[in-house]
């Protein structure tokens, strides 16, 4: 007989309870009648790759060359607030930078492998609470495609880098929300629409950056696997979405608005300073200070390409115009309506298959 786990969020330093307070949903209508989530199926079960044999873990990697080879903003603002007189790192030099180039590395690649396996519990969600079959066996060919993602982002981690860092209170705080919400789309709105959205222009922001051939590839095939995930969540919320009240609509647009304009905050990753020997409480004003002089905003070409799949995706969901379009005039006043009519995932997902252009190759 086994033990039971005892009544705690945490039960040690790697492991945490979970209350999930949806109903499970099995169903023994298993006509094929969502030709759009077929296609998207077949396309999942075609596109499966092997972490093990499609990646060549034999290629060396050389932490201070990956940094160097980037053309990080953030590292462009710490090297300005180096020069600042009275700034708690104005003694570093080349050496230090290179090391915080690649703590900060480090703690990015760390967040996506937390991310990934709880994108991972809340595809395994979906399989257990959506309504239709074809939905749930397109989930399940996305909760191993997670899987994946969270064993390769940890193998570079710990055969490449380093140390992990722990999950950002940020991520961690949206994801354990999904999980523990009683509604079934809620899991499929904030992960598959929101999240999945940020996954796509994270990875493709760091893609554009590095040059490094394992990081590469991993990276092009994840991006093909996160495409159909937001697809996967575009079709099946629209549908829903259509019964829908206006104020269940409605609270899905304030669940839009709270997780995009009303969570602006992004951590400073104390975590990165801290291993650094610095403080960051002191060294924030100066970082301010030098993306201010050198007209820089790290994170501005992310948003951008965050937004510029997000909007359009959302439109095509309905969410923009209920309720005499609540969320549009939100997002109107934030400037991110610009984006409506630029392609959504769920029209150019096949675009990104990486994993298929070279198998083509071979």
């Amino acid at each position: 007989m086994g033990t039971a786990l005892p009544d705690s969020s945490v039960v040690n330093e790697s492991v945490r309870l979970i209350t999930d307070n949806a109903q499970r949903i099995m169903t023994w209508n298993y006509e094929r009648d969502r030709e759009q989530l077929v296609t998207l199926y077949n396309k999942a079960m075609s596109s499966q790759w092997n972490s093990i044999t499609d990646l060549d873990w034999r290629v060396e990697v050389d932490p201070e060359r990956l940094v160097h080879d980037q053309d990080s903003g953030t590292m462009k603002v710490v090297a300005g607030a180096v020069k600042i007189p009275g700034s708690p790192i104005a003694a570093w030099g080349q050496q230090e930078l290179t090391e915080c180039g690649i703590e900060f590395l480090k703690a990015t690649l760390s967040q996506f492998m937390h991310g990934e396996q709880g994108a991972m519990l809340t595809a395994a969600k979906i399989v257990e609470t959506v309504p239709w079959i074809d939905a749930k066996y397109y989930a399940s060919t996305q909760t191993m495609d997670e899987a994946r993602h969270t064993e390769v982002f940890a193998k570079y981690l710990s055969e490449k880098l380093g140390d992990p860092y722990p999950m950002s209170p940020y991520l961690d705080a949206q994801i354990m929300a999904l999980l523990e919400d009683s509604r079934w789309d809620i899991a499929y709105l904030g992960m598959q629409i929101v999240i999945e959205s940020l996954a796509l222009a994270a990875f493709g922001d760091m893609l554009r950056r590095t040059q490094e051939p394992l990081l590469r590839k991993l990276l092009r095939y994840v991006i093909a696997d996160e495409a159909r995930h937001v697809a996967f969540g575009i079709l099946s919320l629209g549908e829903y979405y259509e019964s829908l009240s206006e104020a269940e609509l409605k609270d899905r647009q304030e669940f839009m608005i709270e997780n995009t304009l009303r969570s602006q905050s992004r951590s400073t990753t104390p975590e990165v300073w801290e291993r650094m020997g610095v403080s960051v409480e002191e060294v924030v004003p100066f970082l301010f200070q030098a993306a201010e002089e050198q007209g820089l905003h790290p994170s501005a070409t992310f948003q951008r390409a965050f937004f510029s799949k997000l909007v359009p995706n959302t439109r095509r969901l309905g969410l923009l115009d209920a309720n005499n379009g609540y969320l549009r005039k939100a997002w109107e006043d934030a400037g991110l309506m610009e984006f409506e009519f630029a392609d959504d995932t769920a029209s150019d997902y096949d675009s990104y298959d990486a994993v298929a252009q070279d198998r083509k190759l071979l």
